[in-house]
Parts: structure tokens; C-alpha cells; sequence
């Protein structure tokens, strides 16, 4: 029952992650360009290159604010992750002790003797 909840789970996090992974790469490409608008912001000395780094850095931000969708294709690639890991995860076992008094209080004496 655990593996076919498993299966679920993972096929819904696969359809999900499938559906946005143009959201991801729009995601991606835009905070690149962002970090690069940043460093060159950084470095410029003048005022001018400043406003105008400023002006493009913020129209980046914007169309990258619309790829939020990818946040939750990045949450179904966790899940995913996840189910993979768990997907072959071995079970334990309990082992059931005998109710037996005797059986207890020689387990019991042993330990108290070594």
C-alpha cells in the first residue's frame, strides 16, 4: 500500500514539475541576467550607469516575478526527490518478545551479569 502511495504521489509531482518547467527556465535565465545586472551595478562609478543598471535591473525583476509559478515546480521536484528516496527505503522489522516471565527474567539476569 506504501509503494502505491508512493506511485501517486510521485506521478502528480512528475505531472506538475512537467507542466512548469518553462516557469523554471524563465525563472532561471532571468535571476542570471539579474545577478550579472548587479554585479555590473556594483562596479560602475558613474551615476548615470547606476540609474540606467537600476532602470533594466528592475524590468528583469518584474518578468521574473512572473515565473512564480515555478516555485511550485521546484516544490514537485522535491517531492519527487523524495519519493524516489523512499521508493526502495527497507522496513523494520519488530521483532515480537515472548510474554514469557521466564524467558524476560533470564534475559534480565544475563544483562545484569555481564
Amino acid at each position: 500500500m506504501k509503494k502505491f502511495g508512493l506511485l501517486v504521489a510521485g506521478g502528480i509531482a512528475a505531472i506538475i514539475l512537467l507542466s512548469s518547467i518553462g516557469p523554471i527556465v524563465g525563472l532561471v535565465v532571468g535571476l542570471a541576467i539579474l545577478y550579472f545586472i548587479f554585479k555590473q551595478f556594483l562596479k560602475t562609478d558613474s551615476t548615470g550607469g547606476k540609474i540606467v543598471l537600476g532602470i533594466i535591473g528592475f524590468f528583469v525583476l518584474m518578468a521574473s516575478i512572473h515565473n512564480a509559478p515555478a516555485i511550485i515546480g521546484v516544490l514537485a521536484a522535491y517531492v519527487l526527490y523524495l519519493v524516489y528516496k523512499n521508493w526502495n527505503s527497507s522496513k523494520k522489522a519488530f521483532v515480537k518478545e515472548d510474554s514469557d516471565p521466564f524467558v524476560n527474567f533470564e534475559k534480565q539476569w544475563n544483562e545484569i551479569n555481564k
